[in-house]
């Protein structure tokens, strides 16, 4: 029977992949769109009524765009939507979140040294607040406070940090980092979905009927497309960060990922500036320097590291399961021969300073608890040790094989 192991990593491979291009799809088109609105001639009379029209080059044609600030005379019956884009990103984010972080809870979402919580409580409160954030988000902007977008962003700043923290003190950094972006991505899928869409739906709609729309639809989702421009860049630092643990793994994580929202607005900035014409503010790339160069400062700082006697104490469940398992000594020999001397609290191969991905393997209840990693990276692949450097042998790969499957089946 085909092993369900590789079959559950490839699944998490594939809808990685849809992730990434949906995503592509999605911040290309609103990137352009930005550029586009901000670049628009508006000083010229057109007799088509626009307000606004550019010229463009691209793939060997010219294209002449125009802008109607409510719509042409005659409404065309092939309007294109973006929208898919957005809701396909959001849902394949979803799906991995629920692959990786629900279904590899015990690894990957609960820390017990952060908060030992159960995976059940920990998927709840991850569920409650992407869908509760959106809500207080949507009710913010609705209010009379959300009236002044400048004010509106700055208190929306203020509660990214908020919730950075607090995800700090129930997650495992990597998962803390992961849901600050997914809880980001949320607000911005959920803007173009509940906001945006229907907006121009009613406008659409409207001049359909004969009806002149009323102008707060469109003011309501300029707003909205306004978020999302600057929160862009810093969705995909916190979805990229999972991979890195001087991002995720420093006790300052949660100041990182507060000014990485500040390096998405002075980058952003430059570029609205200069596509609309106003300059180019070079000072924003010396900001963002020096915002980097802090978050580089911070990551520096001791990265989290596990007391291999708390680990024993704390093993059960599926890692109590593997500890037990036939030929656990054998494997534990062969990871502390070929593996622990990169993936240990003070690495001892040259030019590496810190176990890499911040995975130890230098004790027992660490080898049982990366069980599932060990089996796909040196059991079914040769991805670990990378080029063989410790000359991992062909049965040393069988044994680790021979074991995950005993503890699996057992």
């Amino acid at each position: 029977m085909y092993d369900f192991i590789v079959m559950g990593a490839w699944l998490e491979f594939a809808v990685r992949w849809l992730h990434v291009i949906t995503a592509i799809a999605w911040i290309g088109s609103s990137f352009y769109f930005i550029a586009l609105d901000l670049g628009l001639h508006r000083d010229r009379a057109l007799a088509s009524g626009a307000d606004g029209e550019e010229w463009q080059v691209h793939g060997g044609g010219f294209y002449h765009i125009q802008k109607y600030l409510v719509a042409p005379e005659r409404m065309p019956g092939d309007l294109v939507w973006f929208k898919w884009e957005s809701y396909a990103t959001w849902l394949s984010g979803f799906a991995m979140l629920v692959l990786v972080y629900y279904l590899g809870a015990d690894l990957y979402l609960v820390d017990p040294e952060v908060l030992d919580i159960p995976s059940w409580l920990a998927v709840i409160i991850s569920l409650l607040s992407l869908s509760l954030g959106w809500l207080a988000y949507d009710w913010i902007c609705k209010t009379k406070f959300g009236e002044d977008n400048t004010r509106l962003m700055i208190f929306l700043f203020g509660v990214l940090v908020v919730m950075a923290w607090g995800y700090t003190q129930v997650f495992s950094g990597r998962a803390a980092l992961l849901h600050l972006g997914a809880f980001t991505a949320t607000i911005m899928s959920a803007n173009v979905f509940f906001i945006i869409i229907p907006n121009q739906t009613i406008v659409v709609a409207d001049l359909k009927a004969g009806r002149t729309p009323d102008p707060k639809y469109g003011k309501i989702a300029k707003q909205r497309s306004t978020h999302n421009n600057y929160l862009t860049l810093p969705v995909l630092f916190l979805m990229l960060s999972n991979h890195y643990p001087l991002a995720f793994a420093s006790e300052y994580n949660w100041i990182i990922a507060s000014l990485v929202f500040l390096m998405g607005v002075t980058i952003r900035h430059f570029f609205n500036s200069m596509h609309a014409r106003k300059g180019t503010p070079w000072w924003t790339w010396a900001a963002t320097a020096v915002l980097f160069l802090v978050i580089m400062w911070l990551s520096s700082a001791p990265l989290y590291t596990y007391d291999a006697e708390a680990m024993d104490e704390q093993a059960s469940g599926p890692a109590l399961r593997f500890a037990e398992a036939e030929g656990f000594g054998e494997v534990q020999d062969i990871v502390m021969g070929r593996c622990s001397m990169c993936h240990a609290a003070e690495p001892g191969w040259e030019g590496i300073h810190w176990p890499p991905k911040n995975v130890r393997l230098d004790s027992p209840a660490a080898v049982a608890e990366h069980a599932k990693d060990i089996y796909l990276q040196a059991g079914v692949t040769h991805a670990m040790p990378p080029a063989n450097v410790s000359w991992m042998e062909g049965d040393e790969r069988a044994a680790i094989r021979r074991w995950y499957q005993a503890a699996r089946d057992g």
